[in-house]
């Protein structure tokens, strides 16, 4: 491997390739993490849209799978978040992402008993704030990431974290990244590293459904929208009807739309008109939310279940990074790895001007 491509990563994370598959809810589960592992990247279980009797299955199975290491992605505020760190420790899992960066308690309890802490952040505000509570790494998200996702960039927000960041911990760099030459950047912008979602959501790997992964592969780099009207917050997925309905509601309309659309879809929820009340108006509160979006937020994750998981296209949640627009292949998780760094070894030696391999 070209010495460039070791990066402080490697150390923190035990893999063999700067690259790190993340938690994607309803797709990152043992078969995909451990392919990812397995071929010497990192991949990241997906544990905030589990139980914790699934996470202690997903652990075991994906131990099972592979020798490699591997992380687990948790919500901070989850309830019962400190039984879940507590079964990291039990299992010897040595990385914890989090999609929201937890306080310093559960920091200090994960550093006391060996676990790294990786949180994915959005801002440079938010890179300031962790690095105070001191994690271990950063990985940043600029705004071409799937998901839930801001509007800066990743070629303005990376350098601004990097330069937070200062070389303490390593910077991992997500939103747009699918080949060498984004690994290649990210390493000259000063991360040690990149973060995938979309790109190992579209491999042979993915438990996600071929119709499913059809959809994504048929969609164009200006196939996806960051909307707020799907739960509140700013959202990157495909532009879906379903999307294009709701994005372009009006104030008065978008309510209607929105409970229209609960009632269509209460066989996938299985949510009665009463418990949608409740959750919605704890929501309103805590988020400042209009009903509609407290319609839609309450509905938003069951939904996107029902279309990765079980391939209900109707169900129309596809949260993806907008590079969707320039994948064309569904290979498996070790050719993806194999090419980047293979892509990314020719574009070192290109750039010093040597013959590759010389």
């Amino acid at each position: 491997m070209h010495p460039a491509l070791h990066t402080p990563l490697l150390d923190l994370l035990g893999s063999r390739y700067p690259i790190v598959q993340t938690g994607m809810g309803w797709v990152a589960g043992p078969k995909l993490v451990a392919a990812t592992s397995n071929a010497g990247a990192f991949g990241i279980i997906a544990s905030a849209t589990m139980t914790y009797d699934e996470l202690v299955a997903a652990i075991a199975e994906t131990k099972s799978r592979t020798t490699a290491p591997f992380g687990v992605n948790l919500r901070a505020d989850a309830d019962d978040v400190k039984d879940r760190l507590k079964l990291l420790v039990a299992e010897e899992i040595g990385v914890a992402s989090f999609a929201q960066a937890p306080k310093k308690d559960l920091i200090d309890y994960l550093h006391d008993h060996g676990v790294k802490v990786m949180p994915s952040i959005g801002a440079k505000r938010h890179a300031e704030k962790v690095m105070e509570w001191g994690v271990d790494a950063v990985l940043v998200q600029g705004g071409e990431g799937g998901g839930h996702t801001g509007s800066v960039p990743t070629s303005l927000l990376l350098p601004e974290v990097v330069d937070v960041v200062a070389g303490r911990v390593p910077v991992v760099a997500a939103g747009g990244y699918f080949d060498g030459r984004g690994l290649v950047s990210a390493l000259a912008y000063g991360a040690s590293g990149i973060a995938m979602g979309t790109r190992f959501l579209l491999t042979s790997d993915s438990a996600v459904p071929m119709e499913v992964k059809k959809a994504y592969l048929g969609t164009p780099v200006t196939g996806t929208i960051v909307t707020t009207r799907i739960d509140g917050a700013p959202h990157r997925v495909i532009l879906t009807d379903l999307v294009k309905q709701m994005d372009g509601a009006s104030p008065l309309t978008a309510t209607p739309k929105a409970v229209l659309n609960a009632s269509r879809f209460r066989k996938y929820t299985g949510l009665s008109w009463l418990q949608m009340l409740r959750e919605g108006r704890d929501m309103r509160k805590r988020m400042d939310l209009s009903w509609a979006e407290v319609i839609m937020a309450g509905n938003t994750p069951i939904l996107t279940k029902a279309t990765l998981c079980d391939g209900e296209l109707d169900a129309g949640i596809l949260p993806t990074g907008q590079v969707v627009g320039v994948i064309d292949d569904l290979p498996s998780a070790d050719d993806v790895v194999t090419r980047i760094i293979a892509e990314a070894e020719r574009t070192l030696d290109r750039l010093a001007g040597r013959a590759p391999g010389s």
